[in-house]
């Protein structure tokens, strides 16, 4: 490991920390005396502005699982997930956004409170989130960010101790700072994690002369065929529900934009962020891969470390280690803080205690979800597609969450029991998918499941003596223009 390599490294990395520190000062001198409610500690009292709403929304999406899942496929056809997900963004910006602003939620989950009049079904929703992240995505951000580290380093590091040093780094900021630290951090990264990225885009490209020849054709093409990771067909079906789900109804994002002084300003945050989703993101999570097949061959997880040791000198490599580094970090606590969020607001106040110490509380939650998601990273080695994997253990929970939330905004006088039963169905017809049957590609097997919830529920509701019927027209238009 080079030396100026190390020394860039650290030295951008306590820039970052001490630059966020100063803007977090300054934002809270700037607002009014905080406190220890929910919305202090989660929302960053309703103070951040568009800027670090998109930034926190980019960081919060984009990390190692994506420059280095993406990248790990080697082929131009992923580039899919980040252009469906403009569509996500803008679902969550007109449709989603000004329900939970006018209904004045702190999660996503109070919503389904709000409308079906039920505590319970609130908690089961959070739980299945809380169960997406801790035993998914938080010691999967921490397995690739160590092997990025690891690579990109060339130093035989290993890589239980690199996850568990990243997550208690990156805890500190979620547990210290709250929201407001983790969106600070999260746009500085951002900048330089976006800049570096398309650095690496160019510099590989310019590697093999910015000639595909000799690259497989279904490596470089955007029409899936049945047997590739997306199929076409896909993209008509289960794609926008995906994007749906994970944009407008996940914790992990929405947080963000429900934490801006007005609707109008957490707009502005999702559009920027849709914007940079279209005309950044696509470029820096398959032109590297795809260079690196041309360069290395078949490199799986381990692409994009190779590509940026190889392209990159040492002192250039420290800098872009130390963004993406901060990626890891700025990733791994809004989950983090989302996490302890949803517990909090959804189970602890509504079972255990309803006047906690949030702030202690959420140190203490912090601490354990840490130590669970360090402990379940070795889960992950080896895994042949980190992108591919993350995204069909997905769909055990988020087509029956999202279920839960069309019947809820598109129906009335839906009972929360059925709702209820029929996300039980929908995970377990999931996992019969996943595990037992699989009939269809999996995104397909999404659109099924959903639907399958949406039936089941409304035929569930009406053999318990409910009676569903439409929302008014125009009803949630009349909300947004309200706010």
């Amino acid at each position: 490991m080079d030396s100026s390599q190390i020394a860039v490294f650290i030295g951008l990395t306590i820039a970052m920390a001490l630059a966020t520190i100063w803007q977090v000062r300054r934002m809270t001198a700037a607002a009014p005396p905080a406190g220890d409610s929910n919305r202090e500690v989660f929302l960053a009292g309703g103070g951040l502005s568009w800027p670090f709403i998109a930034g926190s929304i980019t960081l919060t999406n984009l990390s190692t699982d994506q420059l280095v899942g993406m990248n790990g496929n080697q082929m131009l056809l992923l580039a899919w997930w980040e252009l469906a997900a403009v569509a996500g963004l803008a679902i969550l910006a007109f449709v989603f956004l000004p329900v939970y602003y006018r209904e004045g939620c702190t999660t996503t989950t109070e919503l389904l409170q709000k409308r079906y009049g039920s505590k319970h079904l609130r908690a089961l929703v959070s739980g299945l989130f809380l169960a997406g992240n801790v035993l998914i995505y938080l010691p999967i951000t921490l397995y690739t960010g160590a092997l990025f580290l690891r690579t990109v380093s060339g130093a035989d590091l290993p890589l239980l101790p690199l996850a568990a040093l990243l997550g208690i780094t990156g805890s500190l900021y979620a547990i210290l700072g709250g929201l407001r630290a983790v969106a600070v951090y999260d746009t500085i990264a951002g900048v330089g994690v976006l800049g570096s990225a398309l650095a690496i885009v160019w510099l590989s490209l310019r590697a093999i002369g910015f000639d595909f020849s000799g690259i497989p054709a279904e490596r470089l093409t955007l029409i899936g065929g049945p047997d590739s990771p997306i199929p076409w067909p896909t993209l008509l079906t289960g794609m926008i529900f995906i994007q749906t789900f994970y944009w407008s109804t996940n914790q992990n994002i929405t947080q963000r934009a429900m934490a801006a002084p007005s609707l109008r300003e957490g707009q502005r945050g999702v559009i920027a962020a849709g914007v940079i989703r279209l005309m950044i993101v696509p470029a820096i999570v398959v032109l590297p891969g795809i260079a690196a097949y041309k360069l290395f061959g078949v490199a799986g997880d381990a692409t994009y470390g190779r590509i940026v040791a190889q392209v990159m000198p040492p002192w250039a490599s420290g800098a872009f280690a130390a963004f993406m580094a901060a990626a890891v970090l700025t990733h791994y606590t809004s989950i983090l803080n989302s996490t302890t969020t949803l517990w909090i607001c959804d189970i602890h106040e509504s079972y255990i205690d309803p006047a906690p110490r949030v702030r202690r509380l959420n140190v203490r939650i912090s601490i354990l979800v840490v130590a669970a998601s360090i402990a379940l990273v070795p889960l992950y080695w080896g895994a042949a597609s980190i992108i591919n994997l993350v995204q069909q253990l997905n769909g055990l929970a988020s087509m029956p969450i999202l279920s839960a939330f069309i019947v809820g905004l598109v129906f009335r006088g839906v009972k929360a029991e059925a709702v209820m039963a029929a996300i039980a169905f929908g995970v377990a017809l999931y996992a019969v998918f996943t595990w037992v049957w699989t009939p269809l590609h999996y995104i397909h097997l999404m659109l099924i499941t959903l639907i399958a919830c949406i039936g089941v529920a409304l035929l569930l509701n009406r053999a318990l003596g409910g009676t569903a019927r439409l929302a008014a027209g125009g009803e949630m238009r009349n909300k947004a223009s309200a706010v």
